[in-house]
């Protein structure tokens, strides 16, 4: 009798195993395509809703200085073209007579941005009045209205009109509350894990600090904005709105990650490097300051960055301390009211008028990039500086 083979291919066992083996590949092959394609349809319907933000439709007009122009700006139109002129453009004429009188009873020919629902039209996303319709087709037809790249969302605040809103007071509040974050909880984060993973006893009290650490990664960020309003507002009396009570309350949202990244950097280090310090009669200070640190600093590096991007797309803490405002002005101290990105996104998502919507994905493209932009310096460093034992 002819003892069969228990390795052989022919075993319906084994042929068992490797068609299990192709399932469980084909499952994972298209789990990645799936979060690929969502992935791909995401940035697709950012980018579809978005891009045209970037655009905006100006109109030629003729500006006639006169009397009544002094007192409202929009008679400085002619009136066919009242309707089509955004509000923003001709709001400034009168201060502009009183700060230069000579300007009174000329004219002059100037570029200036459409009405949004013109916009819209001239974009195919709106439709205008019956009456209104053919006059800006005429207008079109004249080439007295031309398409612009729209410099005004990178250089000017948030504004009630759309065609008039941009970024600028918005990301100079996140640059202030990025920088607070930073000054805030880089020192405090970095000597706290020096101490925790080289200077502290291993006892039940440093063990319950390394437990509450991991723990306060995982909280919720609205719990920080909370702790913010309790603490930096109510009892502190640090100026509500401002960029410096933002930076504080995403800085100690921060923390923890800054912590756990830098004592995972300074273990990574190894213990020979510290034992020849040591042999060579260094203090254990002298160790840390002159071996451990310089070569742990890129990974410390890489987790400060990775938690400033996590702050940087963080609105519910914000919004607990008010940093939702309307601010069409950018902030020119930490003390002044201020918004960030992600809430000016937020704002203008709220906002019904077709136009916003636009503005809203274009707001979230700069945000987006801003973000990977960030994660990709944070690769490149470690990368680049990390070494290998």
């Amino acid at each position: 009798m002819q003892r069969r083979l228990t390795g052989s291919a022919n075993d319906p066992r084994i042929r068992s195993r490797y068609r299990t083996e192709s399932r469980f590949k084909a499952y994972t092959i298209t789990a990645l395509f799936v979060a690929f394609a969502i992935i791909l349809a995401f940035f697709a319907d950012i980018i579809t809703q978005g891009y045209s933000a970037f655009w905006r439709s100006e109109i030629q007009v003729t500006l006639d200085y006169n009397e009544r122009a002094e007192r409202i700006g929009r008679f400085a139109i002619q009136e066919e073209l009242r309707e089509v002129v955004s509000r923003g453009a001709v709001r400034s004429i009168p201060l502009e007579i009183r700060n230069n009188p000579e300007l009174a009873g000329s004219t002059r020919e100037v570029w200036v941005p459409v009405y949004s629902r013109v916009d819209q039209y001239l974009k195919g996303n709106e439709e205008l009045d019956p009456e209104l319709a053919p006059i800006v087709d005429r207008l079109a037809e004249e080439d007295r209205i031309r398409n612009v790249f729209n410099w005004a969302f990178f250089t000017s605040g948030d504004s009630k009109l759309p065609e008039m809103a941009g970024i600028f007071s918005a990301a100079v509040g996140s640059i202030l509350v990025l920088f607070v974050t930073l000054v805030f909880a880089f020192p405090i984060g970095v000597m706290s894990a020096i101490y925790l993973e080289e200077f502290a006893p291993d006892n039940k009290l440093t063990q319950l600090i390394e437990v509450n650490i991991n723990n306060l990664a995982a909280v919720p960020s609205i719990i920080f904005g909370l702790l913010g309003l309790a603490v930096f507002i109510n009892t502190f009396g640090v100026p509500r709105s401002s960029a410096l009570v933002g930076g504080l309350t995403l800085g100690l949202m921060t923390l923890p990650i800054i912590i756990i990244s830098t004592r995972a950097a300074l273990r990574a280090v190894p213990d020979p490097i510290r034992l020849g310090a040591f042999a060579m009669g260094c203090s254990r200070w002298q160790v840390v300051r002159d071996h451990v640190l310089p070569l742990s600093l890129p990974g410390i590096l890489t987790g400060t960055i990775i938690g400033l991007a996590q702050a940087m797309g963080e609105t519910a803490p914000l919004i607990i301390v008010g940093m939702i405002a309307y601010i069409p002005d950018a902030p020119t101290s930490i003390f002044d009211s201020a918004t960030v990105l992600p809430a000016q996104v937020f704002t203008w998502a709220s906002e019904p008028r077709k136009a916003f919507v636009e503005k809203t994905g274009a707001g979230i493209m700069v945000l987006l990039a801003i973000l990977l932009t960030l994660n990709a310096t944070a690769v490149f460093l470690r990368r680049r500086f990390e070494r290998r034992w």
